[in-house]
């Protein structure tokens, strides 16, 4: 017995002690608990106070501060999400895919100071089923990865827009084909990562844009395949796709120049109403905000009049040409005055990669440097 009870333990004490954590999971930071050891091949690396990360190289170790990338380039005392995260708020957080993933600088200013990564155009229709029925999860493979390695909450987008739209998509005409389309297309996408993330790795996981840009400045439906086809009925149709392909997953609409309390806001607000008469299916409301110098002055109206449908609201897309300081303290500080505001995303981390070429709208400029608006929030938080 007592040779069996010797073999026991020593199979025991050889559990534990071959146990390590996986190369690119969380060995350490602040409120970290978990093994401090990597698996062989790999050593803790500091990425900044509140998460460590084992990165490939060395024979396994405990943390150090000792890193084999650029040091971050923005942000102290975990940042600009996590200082915001402080005030109530769930994240602040950019766009991404690889080809900025790729770039040290940027991936740097995204550990240090974004809780939240959403792929700018690796989620989208033409990305991922350019044609029927054969998917490509490639680019949003690579942004998922690597989101959930460096501990990045994730927002999908997007399921449903009428633009970067496969020409095989536009050309239908039938209701029965439409239907099946964006039924399949949803299942594709939201199946891939179903439960993958929300829930054995506890992020908040969100198919955001769903649909996206479906309104006129007026308030009316807009022109596309999906409401010419379909009518209004196509939303309901893509939510309840959704819903069915993940449970568990916050869906949003969103829509650009929802910026005041206008006519579009308003027929954004009247639409999620109908929609979610007879049951809850659209779980939260986008506003990008992207934005002109000196437009934030009415951020708070807009999300203000969003927050009346009763669901989430986000800011999803900020960005302000010229970057100026009371401009984003003003959107911040309208996230911040409602309850029902998540978080804020920017989009893009540097001038040196936003798709407004030459209006300079976000917190670090072509070289990677934070600007004065980015310090004024810091100070404001």
């Amino acid at each position: 017995m007592s040779k069996l009870l010797t073999l026991v333990t020593l199979a025991v004490v050889a559990q534990y002690a071959t146990a390590a954590v996986p190369v690119y999971g969380q060995c350490g930071g602040i409120g970290y608990t978990g093994d401090t050891t990597c698996a062989s091949g790999s050593t803790c690396v500091k990425q900044n106070d509140w998460y460590f990360q084992c990165l490939p190289g060395g024979g396994g170790g405990s943390p150090t501060t000792t890193t084999n990338q650029p040091a971050p380039t923005g942000g102290s005392g975990g940042g600009l999400h996590q200082k915001f995260k402080n005030r109530g708020k769930v994240y602040w957080g950019s766009c991404a895919d690889p080809n900025t993933l790729n770039i040290a600088a940027n991936a740097n200013i995204l550990k240090s100071d974004h809780g939240q990564l959403t792929p700018e155009n690796s989620m989208k229709w033409d990305a991922t089923e350019s044609s029927r029925g054969n998917f490509n999860f490639g680019g949003a493979d690579t942004l998922v990865n690597w989101a959930v390695s460096n501990g990045k909450l994730i927002r999908g987008h997007t399921l449903l827009w009428h633009a970067q739209l496969p020409g095989w998509v536009s050309s239908i005409n039938d209701k029965n084909t439409l239907t099946t389309v964006i039924q399949n297309h949803i299942n594709g996408v939201a199946g891939r990562y179903k439960g993958k993330i929300y829930v054995l790795l506890h992020l908040y996981f969100s198919y955001v844009f769903l649909p996206s840009e479906i309104f006129n400045e007026n308030g009316s439906l807009r022109s596309s395949v999906f409401s010419n086809v379909l009518g209004e009925s196509f939303v309901t149709i893509a939510f309840q796709a959704a819903r069915r392909a993940d449970g568990t997953a916050k869906l949003y609409i969103n829509d650009y120049n929802l910026d005041s309390n206008n006519a579009k806001v308003q027929g954004m607000v009247s639409l999620v109403k109908r929609v979610n008469a007879n049951g809850r299916i659209i779980d939260g409301v986008g506003t990008q905000m992207h934005l002109g110098a000196g437009g934030a002055g009415g951020a708070q109206a807009a999300l203000t009049a969003l927050a009346s449908t009763g669901l989430d609201v986000a800011i999803t897309e900020l960005d302000i040409a010229n970057a100026g300081s009371n401009d984003y303290l003003t959107v911040m500080r309208a996230c911040l005055n409602t309850s029902q505001c998540v978080g804020i995303t920017t989009w893009g981390v540097s001038d040196a990669n936003t798709w407004r070429t030459g209006a300079n709208p976000l917190l670090w400029d072509s070289s990677y440097r934070p600007k004065a608006a980015y310090s004024a929030l810091i100070s404001a938080l």
